[in-house]
């Protein structure tokens, strides 16, 4: 067994999904959950606030952000996360409408892994966990 596959059965695998659209929070988790990785559990904050919030309260191994959100944006989150030393190994994933030019710029320095475009399938969403974790189980 290779040491990636151990880590990921010896501890919980949080993913924090920010999105003030609970139908994108719901369609992420059940990607998630038919992926059947081991120690998965989704977290969930509806702005970039919420996401602070949930951070200083739970380890999470991964954030998937929308960008544009009330209170806190996803570009502010980021910046945020990557300032805490306690945060920077956090994998984090953009989600959004805006797939500008200027918005990839604009994040490029934020050491984000991917940059998925809404509208997405869930076999995007399924490929970007294998990628980043481990592969999916088959059915």
């Amino acid at each position: 067994m290779d040491n990636n596959n151990a880590r990921a059965e010896d501890r919980e695998l949080n993913i924090l999904v920010v999105d003030d659209s609970a139908m994108m929070r719901a369609m992420i988790k059940r990607v998630v959950e038919i992926c059947d990785f081991p120690g998965a559990h989704v977290l969930f904050a509806g702005n970039g606030k919420e996401a602070l919030q949930v951070l200083a309260d739970k380890p999470v191994s991964a954030v998937f952000t929308d960008i544009n959100m009330p209170e806190m944006n996803g570009v502010e989150l980021l910046r945020q996360i990557r300032q805490r030393p306690e945060w920077r190994q956090i994998i984090c994933v953009i989600i959004s409408t805006d797939g500008s030019d200027a918005r990839k710029q604009e994040v490029s320095g934020l050491d984000v892994r991917a940059y998925l475009e809404k509208p997405f399938s869930p076999e995007v969403m399924r490929d970007v966990l294998a990628e980043l974790f481990e592969p999916c189980a088959q059915a």
